[in-house]
């Protein structure tokens, strides 16, 4: 899903996101809260392990899926910017993000 964004690359590297990112991502966030309050119910209930197990799995699922729409609109504003600013240490910063991202 492609979503309009604003530069994030202004000084002091603070990301600037477009009112339209920030409600998809903070709405999903929410979302993704509501699902571990959940999960937290769930054990507090003592239900079965694997319908906790795939609650679990879901909230793994919509992270991964804050976390595209993240790296996408970084990669197309602050790592094209800094890239193009000549920046190449933009290239390792990205490449330990994805490492992470990808444990």
């Amino acid at each position: 899903m492609m979503i309009p964004m604003a530069s994030c690359c202004s000084a002091g590297r603070k990301s600037h996101h477009s009112p339209t990112v920030k409600r998809n991502l903070t709405s999903r966030l929410n979302r993704i809260e509501g699902q571990i309050r959940g999960i937290k119910r769930l054990i507090e209930e003592d239900t079965y392990c694997d319908n906790v197990l795939n609650q679990i799995a879901a909230v793994q699922a919509a992270l991964s899926s804050v976390a595209t729409i993240l790296m996408e609109n970084h990669m197309k504003s602050c790592v094209m910017e800094r890239l193009q600013a000549g920046d190449q240490e933009v290239v390792d910063e990205l490449m330990q993000t994805m490492k992470r991202l990808m444990k």
